[in-house]
């Protein structure tokens, strides 16, 4: 009989049931879920599509967009489809359901707005899509909530006081040559001014409406203007201002309704204001004089009920307003490409919660124009946005 404390033999270990392998489905569902929380809450890349703010920003610049900067927002429409904007490529259907929308907050960021960051935002006058599904521009802030704003003889005035100038902002000119060619028109290219309505980008020419002569319309920046007056088949160079029929607040609800001012301001795109910027809590005195300032944001922006308009005034409940508390911050922005961008001159004041986050950096510029060998503007990459 085998004594109690001999040793028992050791029964072999037992193996753990082996893990089956992650399939590859799986793991494109976690990168999927990673893109969509790094886009919603930190960053997102964005593509500049027009030149409304050459110098600075170039059509193919890809930039980085900072939500960390002033906050990531809570969804308003829950109901879309994931790394899709507005329609489903190659159907053209909605990518998104409107059935349920969401009161939005804003997180806590790294800071406030200030005057000349350039600002990516949902484009207000899009009354098509929810508020977080429209179209983004991207705009510099020129003035903030409680500023007011003015242009003379195109140059920033805020509070009475001249601005500082960032980013390089361009005007328009006319160069007059003498014998104008496919050489002169690289030559300007080269210099960054191109014609995005033209094959190739190059600038043509054309004959300056006032003096009937020969040469070619420009967009630049004033160093490439003083640059140009130097060249020798430059003859003269002279700034130029196109006029425009009407713009905010004449115009009080931009391409939505043909709501006007009673009081008609005419300014135009280099002679503005002033303009005040409403601020959260302000309490505005409503009246034909100013009315048209506050439609939006009093019928649309801030989502109060029964609002109309009638003989120069804002109505509610069919009784005219003659005061209201601004519910929310407000901003002014420009293109630098000052006379060829649709900006707040045009439609009016950004609503806070229509902001999406900051420029912050170009990490990829390709020419649109260009061949392969000249088509990445390395110079470019990896520069700050001013």
């Amino acid at each position: 009989m085998p004594s109690p404390l001999a040793e028992r033999p050791t029964p072999p270990p037992v193996a753990a049931p082996a893990r089956p392998p992650r399939s590859g489905l799986g793991w494109l569902l976690w990168l999927a879920l990673l893109l969509v929380v790094v886009r919603w809450a930190a960053f997102e890349p964005y593509l500049v599509p027009s030149a409304s703010m050459e110098h600075s920003l170039l059509v193919g610049d890809y930039i980085l967009v900072s939500k960390l900067a002033y906050g990531p927002r809570t969804p308003q429409t829950p109901l879309q489809m994931p790394l899709l904007f507005q329609r489903v490529p190659g159907l053209g259907w909605p990518s998104y359901s409107a059935r349920v929308q969401l009161p939005t907050y804003r997180l806590p960021g790294l800071g406030p707005v200030r005057r000349n960051d350039v600002l990516v935002f949902h484009v207000p006058h899009e009354q098509q899509h929810p508020a977080d599904l429209r179209t983004h521009y991207l705009k510099r802030c020129v003035a903030l909530p409680g500023d007011t704003f003015a242009l003379r003889q195109g140059r920033v005035f805020v509070n009475g006081q001249p601005a500082p100038v960032a980013g390089a902002p361009q005007t328009s000119y006319f160069a007059e040559v003498a014998n104008p060619s496919p050489e002169l028109g690289q030559a300007l290219h080269a210099r960054y001014i191109t014609d995005y309505t033209q094959p190739g980008g190059l600038p043509t020419p054309a004959l300056d409406p006032e003096t009937g002569r020969l040469g070619y319309a420009l967009n630049c920046p004033a160093a490439v203007a003083d640059s140009l007056r130097r060249q020798p088949y430059v003859q003269a160079l002279r700034p130029t201002s196109p006029r425009v029929a009407a713009l905010f607040p004449d115009v009080a609800d931009f391409r939505v309704s043909g709501i006007r001012s009673a009081v008609p301001r005419r300014w135009q795109l280099d002679e503005y204001g002033p303009l005040p910027v409403p601020r959260q809590g302000q309490v505005v005195a409503l009246s034909p004089a100013n009315a048209a300032i506050y439609y939006k944001i009093i019928a649309q922006y801030e989502h109060n009920k029964e609002v109309t308009w009638l003989n120069g005034m804002v109505y509610q409940h069919g009784r005219p307003l003659t005061q209201y508390t601004i519910k929310q911050n407000y901003y002014f922005v420009l293109g630098d490409n000052r006379h060829d961008s649709e900006d707040s001159r045009f439609w009016g004041f950004v609503p806070e919660d229509h902001l999406v986050g900051k420029a912050v950096r170009v990490w990829l510029s390709l020419d649109p124009y260009a061949g392969w060998r000249h088509k990445f503007r390395w110079e470019r990459m990896g520069q700050a946005v001013e």
